[in-house]
């Protein structure tokens, strides 16, 4: 299967997302660690480089942490000190279940109540668990049961599709 290069879906996402850029509005971009991150900071540079950044790590939101653990690299998310009524471009690399972007809800309203939350997908796999749905995508890819995409980077943004075989290597 061929992918999409993350240049040009990162580019979709610019354009869809610029309107949302204002004089009188000056959205909040926040990437999910670790992919979501990398591209929210490449749609900031492209969109609104003096836009306020935020990164979150979702690693104590998530409601799988007590069976899978705690990765060995956390580090603590980072949002600009208020986030109360402001429109936050959430940024993730790829939908699947939608419990990731749950968990990052869930954090950002501990920092406070955002007036809007636009989320904003590089890859959308479709494949529900929770109702959530993105504002803008730069693809909806389908994959085989038991494959996998992940984002790789963080200088060079490359996507990969992996199967379980590979990925427990």
């Amino acid at each position: 299967m061929s992918l999409p290069s993350v240049e040009s879906l990162i580019e979709k996402l610019a354009q869809a997302l610029t309107p949302y850029f204002t004089s009188q509005s000056q959205p909040v971009i926040v990437g999910i660690e670790t992919g979501g991150a990398w591209i929210a900071e490449r749609l900031q540079k492209r969109i609104a480089p003096e836009a306020e950044f935020g990164r979150l790590n979702i690693s104590f939101y998530r409601d799988d942490f007590t069976r899978t653990g705690l990765h060995p690299t956390v580090r603590p998310s980072s949002l600009p000190t208020n986030i109360d009524d402001r429109t936050i471009i959430l940024v993730d690399d790829v939908l699947q279940s939608g419990r990731t972007v749950r968990a990052a809800m869930n954090e950002l309203f501990d920092y406070g109540r955002p007036r809007r939350i636009l989320l904003a997908i590089l890859i959308d796999r479709g494949e529900r668990e929770i109702p959530v749905q993105a504002d803008v995508v730069g693809d909806t890819i389908k994959l085989d049961s038991g494959s996998h995409i992940k984002l790789e980077g963080p200088e060079s943004l490359k996507l990969v599709i992996k199967t379980l075989e590979s990925h427990a290597k």
